[in-house]
């Protein structure tokens, strides 16, 4: 399944070197099909210690991981919403993501300029923020213009949609985000329909710099005003320092771990990120395993057997009989799928079946 994330960010907070952090940890776009070909999308494996365990219980020839895209968004400044900048194409490429990354540099640099004069991570996020919900808002309030005349005549799925974007225009208005909108079940279609930007899930992405200035590390005021903002707002962030894993781009593991001592950082914090960017979307892996292939599949947490074979084809879900179902670290525990059989560990499971993160599935069609 095809589903991305969008990198934003204010000019010289480091988004570029994520994005190409985040690149060197790329898989071959043959591997996935639906994803997209294109520079400013990166198409990334998912780091799971699972699935490396499981090709070699099974002595797989290949081991496929699962994968998320990511897409470098290119045009945030001020004034985006009205067209400064690359603003509108900065706009039409973020509405084809289906979650949003910001990223907020939280180091200090002579010799890095920002935008605005001074590091302030929070005011970033405002900023940021802002020129989503200004867009947003030029959105609704065309659509509620648009709806006045049928409501007028009393077109009940007019008026349901109207109601729905009104409570999201109050919301916008007042210079919040449209998911805090507080919509009844029959309203939320219609607004995910806009697909308003302030809607879709939203992570931050603290940036940092080994050896330089950062905030969190000098306890400073601006990162206990950052760090209040993010504990009391429930969205997902993660630290990360992009600059190391760009620097050490050419350099062997062995060789980056030692680089990484020297400098005292144990960790770049990109797998991390892509792993909070895969709970983001709300999405979860099962594995098939055998001696070709070990791969980890890629569904929405909630589907059923059938609809979680469609993420190996799609005519999965309506030649679907059963699958036999065992979870990975039982299997490994068990010694061989014989075994497992044998201690009564394999389930058989019909089209009602809700897969959990981590099943090994076996489907028959």
């Amino acid at each position: 399944m095809s589903l991305s994330i969008g990198i934003v960010g204010l000019p010289n907070v480091g988004k570029s070197t994520l994005f190409n952090a985040l690149t060197k940890k790329s898989v071959p776009a043959e591997n996935y099909p639906f994803c997209t070909i294109d520079p400013s999308v990166g198409v990334v494996a998912v780091p799971d210690e699972r699935l490396g365990k499981l090709s070699t219980f099974s002595k797989s020839k290949k081991t496929v991981p699962a994968a998320v895209e990511f897409v470098d968004i290119a045009g945030l400044v001020k004034g985006a919403s009205t067209g400064e900048g690359l603003g509108n194409q900065f706009l039409t490429n973020i509405r084809e993501t289906d979650a949003i990354a910001e990223v907020v540099r939280i180091f200090e640099d002579a010799n890095v300029i920002h935008v605005d004069g001074k590091i302030d991570p929070l005011s970033d996020i405002e900023v940021i923020n802002l020129e989503l919900i200004l867009a947003d808002l030029q959105t609704v309030t065309k659509r509620l213009n648009g709806l006045g005349r049928d409501v007028k005549r009393g077109d009940k799925q007019a008026v349901l949609e109207h109601s729905g974007l009104t409570k999201v225009e109050v919301v916008l208005s007042a210079g919040k985000l449209a998911q805090t909108a507080k919509l009844d079940d029959l309203e939320v279609p219609s607004a995910k329909q806009l697909q308003l930007l302030t809607m879709k899930p939203i992570m931050y992405i603290l940036n940092k710099k080994a050896g330089g200035k950062n905030l969190d590390e000098m306890k400073d005021e601006r990162w206990t005003k950052l760090k209040a903002f993010l504990m009391a707002s429930g969205y997902k962030w993660c630290i990360v320092d992009a600059g190391i894993e760009n620097d050490l781009k050419d350099f062997e593991a062995g060789e980056k771990l030692q680089m990484r001592n020297d400098l005292g950082v144990k960790d770049d914090g990109i797998d991390n990120l892509i792993q909070k960017g895969y709970e983001l979307l709300d999405l979860i892996t099962y594995f098939t395993t055998g001696e070709d292939e070990t791969r980890a599949w890629t569904i929405r947490r909630g589907w059923t057997a059938p609809e979680a074979g469609t993420a190996i084809h799609g005519d999965f879900k309506e030649k679907f009989v059963r699958a036999e179902i065992i979870e990975w670290d039982k299997l490994l525990t068990a010694g061989s799928y014989p075994a497992a059989w044998e201690k009564g560990l394999v389930r058989t499971e019909g089209k009602e079946y809700v897969v959990k993160d981590g099943d090994v599935i076996e489907f028959k069609i």
